[in-house]
């Protein structure tokens, strides 16, 4: 039996658009009918009030209205309404050019499950003048590039392309949440995660055709995305600060226990000592949240499940928890024992104070780090029930 045609859905979002909708359309029926392919152009309205529906229905385009307002909300709005099984997206500011479409179709067909466009030059495409403004060409969209290819190793080199094709099958699979402008980086972001088949093609972005400031809010929107890679990343954000914080303070405790230390032309002793294992509570505290969020994630689907940590999330069961808990409070209260005998000796009189300290501090720093790893080790089983 011969394959049936793929179908394409061509995708733009819209918010008063009636200046530049016209040209997009026009544009994007033009390259169906170059490029051979059957399809559709579908114009996802948040709310026009400006006649966007009713030019876009003259020209021939489905309208689907989105009652929820955010870009994220349109989008998925219009994915989700999509008749293609490919979809292409873009902005319907004139700022893409719909007319030049082959290199994603091809893509497409190749079997790539998402395709994004890059604007960016050292990704081989082109800002022309006037099309984006200084602080995203510079420092914006570098640095959210460069935060998801670390955090991710994503391939993409434009993480906030518009202009982007993906396989329905593949948008159903990512099972987007963001109802804003953050859905372009949780869009890359669990494709990543996913392991699903990524590329890039170089394109070339245009000045806007209105005559009205953009939708976007550099600073706002910038902090969603930054906010939601972060919040994917419980690593960055929890587990490798917490791992730093952990090891500077054993290192540097271990270093007074001895005595006063001299660093720098400074005498560190004691009180030195009690932020030290301050950061050593703070650090271990961070960790847990790590293990937190994403046993959390994976357990709600959020994520994709990664065999390497439910191995390790499995090794550290409640008992172990509890069992190791409970030797750090004992070694806790041995020091404190230890130290009130020190003190009984004395007859309850005065103490050798920074002595003192150096056997108090580390003795309470262990009986809280007992009594956390019991409290993690009960919530983090907590957190396990559901996948039970």
């Amino acid at each position: 039996m011969k394959n049936p045609t793929p179908f394409y859905t061509i995708l733009m979002p819209c918010l008063n658009e009636t200046e530049t909708l016209a040209s997009c359309i026009r544009k994007a029926k033009q390259s169906l009918n170059d490029l051979d392919i059957q399809g559709e152009v579908l114009i996802a309205d948040n709310g026009s009030t400006d006649g966007s529906q009713e030019l876009a229905r003259s020209l021939g385009a489905r309208v689907v209205d989105i009652p929820q307002k955010g870009y994220g909300w349109a989008l998925r709005g219009g994915i989700e309404a999509a008749a293609g099984q490919f979809v292409i997206m873009a902005d319907s500011d004139d700022s893409y050019d719909f007319s030049k479409l082959r290199p994603f179709v091809e893509k497409l067909q190749a079997g790539h499950d998402l395709v994004m466009g890059c604007r960016m030059p050292w990704g081989g495409g082109t800002v022309l003048p006037g099309a984006m403004p200084w602080k995203h060409f510079w420092i914006g969209n570098p640095a959210l590039t460069f935060i998801g290819k670390m955090f991710f190793h994503s391939p993409c080199n434009d993480f906030h392309c518009g202009l982007r094709g993906f396989t329905k099958a593949a948008y159903l699979e990512m099972d987007l949440r963001t109802t804003g402008m953050e859905l372009a980086s949780e869009m890359v972001i669990k494709a990543t995660l996913q392991d699903m088949k990524i590329t890039e093609v170089p394109i070339t972005l245009h000045p806007d055709g209105r005559s009205r400031p953009p939708h976007l809010r550099s600073w706002r929107d910038g902090w969603r995305h930054l906010r939601f890679m972060l919040l994917y990343s419980p690593d960055w954000l929890f587990l490798y600060p917490g791992i730093s914080l952990v090891t500077a303070g054993v290192l540097v405790s271990a270093w007074l226990l001895q005595g006063p230390r001299e660093c720098l032309g400074a005498v560190l002793d004691i009180h030195t000592l009690l932020i030290t294992c301050v950061g050593v509570l703070i650090g271990y505290q961070t960790i847990a949240f790590a293990f937190f969020s994403k046993v959390f994630a994976m357990t709600e689907g959020l994520v994709p499940e990664r065999k390497e940590f439910m191995r390790l999330f499995r090794f550290f069961s409640l008992e172990t928890g509890l069992i190791a808990g409970f030797l750090m409070m004992v070694a806790g209260a041995g020091g404190v024992v230890y130290s009130f005998m020190i003190w009984e000796d004395q007859s309850f009189g005065a103490l050798d104070t920074p002595q003192t300290m150096r056997r108090v501090i580390p003795s309470v720093t262990f009986l809280a780090l007992g009594v956390q790893t019991i409290l993690a080790s009960f919530f983090l089983s907590i957190l396990g029930l559901k996948r039970s």
